[in-house]
């Protein structure tokens, strides 16, 4: 039996999450499924991964699982017969149920084609039962995969890399850490970078001095880059920690936390400011940062 927690997501999931990843190479994930947070998570049964060696649904001797591409060009790409075959085994609900959202599953073939991961989407992926991570590799992956099979594509970023396995262990990261109980204090999921107001709880929003335009730690980042920390000792080598984090003022601190969030984003994510809803108070914060009228 489970504890029952106080979030968006654990009213939505079934535990444990399933997750499954298919791959040619499975020793690859014993490392990242086997540390730190996804590793709690896996051990009180909060989410249970499955490693399906794609080789184990091919029909020929020498296990083949790619070939040359149709109308010729370079590298070699992997074959729709042992993925279709591999996902078939495992009982996934079909894909014109998954897409129209019927079916709490996800299959995901990781491509550099693929939606942009975000922690939008990571939560997106966190309330679902069952989530399949299909690795490509070599040039890429049969587009009959993509059009028939997956209901979704996903890239980590925009950049090209050797195969999907690193997709998909970030990809079981990022959601696992969003499923309660994952983390020791839920609440630190939500003041991170890219967190939206939405996963704020009514707890939260009730928090004394817990203002929506001036988020505390507890609070959601409004989907700006998360504030500065600091702990321990103070002063190190002569680098001191703001007065501002040591004098107790608890208002003086949530507003140095959101003028600095907003000093971060400019400086390293400009473009996260545009779809950002700022309140009034932080256009004036932005404003004392830029030293223009906003």
């Amino acid at each position: 039996m489970f504890p029952l927690f106080n979030s968006p997501i654990s009213q939505f999931l079934n535990y444990p999450m399933l997750v499954d990843l298919v791959t040619i190479f499975p020793d690859f994930f014993r490392g990242p499924l086997d540390y730190g947070i996804l590793r709690r998570a896996r051990e009180v049964g909060l989410v249970e991964v499955s490693i399906h060696d794609l080789r184990e649904f091919t029909r020929d001797r020498h296990r083949t699982v790619d070939d040359r591409p149709f109308g010729g060009g370079e590298g070699m790409v992997l074959k729709p017969e042992p993925i279709f075959e591999c996902i078939e085994k495992l009982g996934i609900a079909p894909r014109e149920e998954r897409v129209a959202g019927r079916a709490r599953e996800s299959v995901i073939l990781l491509s550099a084609q693929g939606r942009r991961l975000d922690q939008a989407l990571a939560q997106e992926l966190a309330v679902l039962e069952r989530i399949v991570l299909i690795c490509g590799r070599y040039e890429g992956v049969d587009e009959r995969v993509s059009e028939h099979l997956a209901d979704r594509e996903v890239s980590i970023g925009d950049y090209v890399l050797s195969g999907g396995e690193l997709g998909a262990a970030v990809i079981v990261d990022t959601v696992t850490r969003l499923i309660p109980g994952a983390v020791g204090n839920e609440n630190s999921t939500r003041q991170e970078s890219f967190t939206g107001q939405a996963s704020e709880t009514s707890a939260e929003r009730e928090e004394p001095g817990c203002a929506r335009t001036i988020p505390s730690s507890t609070c959601s980042s409004g989907g700006l880059l998360d504030y500065p920390h600091y702990t321990r000792p103070s002063d190190f080598r002569g680098m001191t920690v703001p007065e501002v984090l040591v004098n107790g003022n608890h208002d003086e601190i949530r507003r140095w936390r959101r003028k600095t969030a907003l000093e971060k984003t400019l400086r390293n994510r400009p473009d996260l400011l545009d779809p950002a809803t700022l309140s009034e108070e932080d256009k004036k914060l932005l404003a004392q940062v830029t030293g223009n009228k906003i």
